[in-house]
């Protein structure tokens, strides 16, 4: 079982089973919603995700693509916890500096929205490289 928090200890969140990949998203949307370069994420299939405390509140946009965008986060100390996009069917973008344990190390083999990507941060080694999504 993986395990996850926001900052502050009001949201806990659990699952079981391995995430199905990492990824990077570059996107202006993604680098507003962390307030960082990027969005490290862990992809959690919805079904598995289980929230054990508390209740995020969720902002809702429409990404690049024209698709919903759910953005939850924590409303008393405003931790990013995980992304709802219809381009990810199934999935949520666990937000990776919300997690507890070994997930922590999990491997990025993605990355989104290159064509974004601040000149600070270099591409991943071995990860696909997507301009867009």
């Amino acid at each position: 079982m993986y395990s996850g928090s926001c900052l502050c200890g009001a949201i806990h969140f659990e699952w079981d089973g391995e995430p199905t990949n990492g990824c990077l998203c570059h996107c202006l949307d993604c680098q507003k919603f962390t307030g960082s370069p990027f969005s490290c994420n862990v992809a959690v299939p919805k079904k598995a995700l289980r929230i054990t405390k508390g209740a995020p509140k969720v902002y809702h946009s429409h990404g690049v693509s024209g698709g919903n965008v759910l953005r939850n986060f924590c409303g008393d100390c405003g931790s990013s916890l995980w992304s709802d996009a219809d381009l990810f069917p199934g999935i949520y973008l666990v937000k990776a500096g919300t997690l507890h344990g070994d997930v922590v190390n999990y491997p990025m083999t993605e990355e989104y929205f290159t064509i974004h990507r601040r000149n600070c941060v270099k591409a991943v080694d071995g990860a696909k490289q997507f301009e867009t999504q």
